[in-house]
């Protein structure tokens, strides 16, 4: 199944939503991380939260969700941009016990920044208050937009693969007591979503079970791809912030100069000569 978001209004509803499924990308995140299966559970969930903010806020440029903590998971992200190009990474501090969100972030904040091509950087924190990641993001939107808002997740984790789903539900600012009852209604048939047919039936399929009677419409879905931004000229560029001094000790030292991303577990090696070389 292809990586899609899919997003849909309907006709005589005052609501609308999304829908987000993801194996590749999920997969290629967690790739050659010895993670815990409830990290990699964390990172899915995150990610597609990361696909419905992206697709919600509507701008242009960059957008990092992290959670933030003093539990096992010292930190989680998923960074994206409105392409839905993801990469993301989680840094453990400690042994993990459980794999509730408190269990592994512990105390904390879950910090989103929006990073647009054109205009001012916006960053929005909230605590990390409620039992999951969907009720921490509902706060959110309570917070941030007073628009009443519901996330579902479902995650299926094996050895060789990794599959996650989100469903994301909001309020429109319109007609306000018509908009409850729409979202009172929506929000009870979208309760009966199993995790499984979340994760194995395709969009169109879900959304004709739960919501046969209202009509959806559905608009055109956009793929969603693992795109790690580390270059060879990025990593230079870096280097040449360190000093050649410092530089050629490291490398008389140990041969040479590598350098890991530490998300995509990229090698980028230089020699002295290429060392050299990008301070010519």
């Amino acid at each position: 199944m292809q990586d899609l978001l899919h997003r849909y209004i309907f006709e005589n509803l005052d609501a609308r939503g999304e829908l987000v499924q993801l194996s590749n990308t999920f997969n290629e995140i967690v790739k050659g991380h010895n993670y815990p299966e409830s990290v990699k559970t964390l990172l899915g969930e995150l990610l597609a939260a990361t696909c419905l903010l992206t697709a919600t806020l509507k701008f242009e440029g960059d957008i990092a969700v992290q959670l933030q903590g003093d539990g096992p998971v010292k930190y989680a992200v998923i960074n994206g941009d409105n392409k839905q190009n993801m990469r993301g990474i989680a840094r453990l501090q400690s042994e993990v016990a459980g794999s509730g969100i408190k269990d592994l972030i512990g105390n904390g904040h879950m910090v989103i920044t929006i990073t647009p091509n054109k205009g001012e950087r916006y960053q929005g924190i909230v605590p990390l208050e409620a039992e999951t990641l969907a009720g921490c993001l509902e706060n959110y939107f309570t917070q941030s937009e007073q628009l009443k808002t519901r996330l579902w997740f479902a995650t299926d984790i094996t050895e060789n693969s990794a599959k996650v789903s989100g469903l994301f539900l909001q309020v429109l600012p319109v007609d306000k007591d018509k908009a409850e009852q729409d979202f009172i209604h929506l929000e009870a048939l979208t309760n009966t979503i199993k995790d499984k047919e979340l994760l194995e039936l395709d969009a169109n399929t879900v959304l004709t079970r739960l919501y046969h009677e209202d009509n959806p419409r559905v608009f055109e879905p956009q793929a969603v791809s693992y795109k790690c931004t580390c270059t060879r000229d990025k990593t230079a560029s870096a280097l040449i912030n360190l000093g050649l001094e410092s530089l050629l000790e490291d490398i008389n030292k140990n041969g040479d100069i590598q350098i890991s991303c530490h998300y995509c577990l990229s090698n980028y090696i230089f020699d002295e000569s290429q060392v050299k070389a990008l301070f010519e």
